[in-house]
């Protein structure tokens, strides 16, 4: 897992040419004026999610973990806390969803806020809980990009 600032995204320059991509699109990209939605950058290799919702309450959400894809998630409007730990011996509540690419989770682990123009890196051995409220529910836009492994 990483988590910092868009601006620092230039210290992630050897983490490939995918995730370069990736900070390239989320640099360039107004997203106070695009629509949410699906949005290729680099056909089923990398892609953006562009989503809004209110944050939630730690119980009302589950860890998760993707085998096919690194997620990049950055926020870009409003603020959360997103839960993470290594994937390590966590109970699995709902098994591999080879379509969804993605298993669900219980288990420990520690926040980190993440606020507006961040973002977090979650890589196929970690474990994440995002969309969790600060102080109280409060709006989120947040993008995340697909990236394949």
């Amino acid at each position: 897992m990483i988590i910092d600032k868009l601006s620092n995204s230039n210290l992630y320059s050897r983490l490939g040419e995918r995730i370069n991509k990736a900070f390239e699109y989320l640099g360039k990209t107004d997203f106070s004026k695009i629509e949410l939605g699906k949005y290729e950058i680099d056909g089923d290799n990398i892609f953006a999610l562009v989503n809004e919702y209110n944050t939630k309450n730690e119980n009302e959400g589950k860890l998760e973990a993707h085998k096919k894809y690194i997620d990049v998630q950055f926020v870009a409007k409003g603020s959360e806390l997103m839960g993470y730990a290594p994937l390590e011996n966590q109970k699995v509540i709902d098994e591999y969803n080879e379509q969804n690419d993605i298993t669900f989770f219980a288990g420990d682990k520690s926040f980190t806020k993440v606020d507006e123009g961040m973002f977090a890196i979650f890589f196929p051995t970690d474990v994440h809980l995002p969309g969790i409220k600060v102080d109280e529910k409060s709006y989120v836009k947040k993008v995340v990009i697909k990236v394949k492994v």
